[in-house]
């Protein structure tokens, strides 16, 4: 019973840890939002939601979360070499659904802007609803390419960078 208490309180802890990142990460980004683009929170947060969706920001904000919590594991005192490999395959599994998530969504809204082509007529007084509706589907399908690839990319380098790390001064000396 003590062993699966103090299991549960080191997950607990490792995910408050996670958590910790991910919401310094997204305080971050919101900054150098708000600086390069000259917006308030609140505009870039309903743009986000607007071109991005609900859906894509809970599914990126989970697989970045397991990314954080495997990075925490792999590197907490004590965790011996094989759970490192595990923690290392767990995060790179998860920083490559980043890119799954995000291609994903790119060929979601391709083929909402085509099918929305597909079930309107096309006259001089209904073109610009098509198109408007035909780009805000392509918005989505792009930007969520913008969005994770690079998101993906990073998450991958940190893992990747944090599992190698440098020999001991001792074994170098010798």
């Amino acid at each position: 019973m003590r062993s699966l208490a103090r299991t549960l309180s080191r997950n607990v802890a490792h995910g408050s840890h996670a958590a910790s990142y991910l919401l310094g990460g997204l305080v971050l980004a919101t900054a150098i939002a708000v600086t390069l683009l000259s917006q308030d929170v609140s505009s870039i947060t309903g743009w986000a939601l607007d071109v991005l969706g609900a859906g894509f920001l809970v599914l990126l904000t989970g697989l970045i979360f397991v990314t954080l919590f495997s990075l925490v594991r792999m590197n907490a005192a004590g965790t011996a070499h094989d759970s490192r490999e595990y923690w290392l395959v767990v995060g790179m599994q998860a920083a490559n659904g980043v890119t799954t998530l995000a291609l994903t969504f790119t060929l979601l809204g391709i083929s909402l802007g085509i099918g929305s082509l597909a079930g309107q007529d096309l006259t001089p007084e209904t073109v610009q609803g098509v198109i408007r509706d035909l780009t805000a589907n392509f918005s989505l399908a792009f930007m969520t390419t913008v969005v994770g690839l690079p998101v993906s990319a990073c998450l991958r380098a940190l893992l990747v960078i944090t599992a190698r790390k440098p020999v001991s001064e001792e074994r170098t000396s010798s």
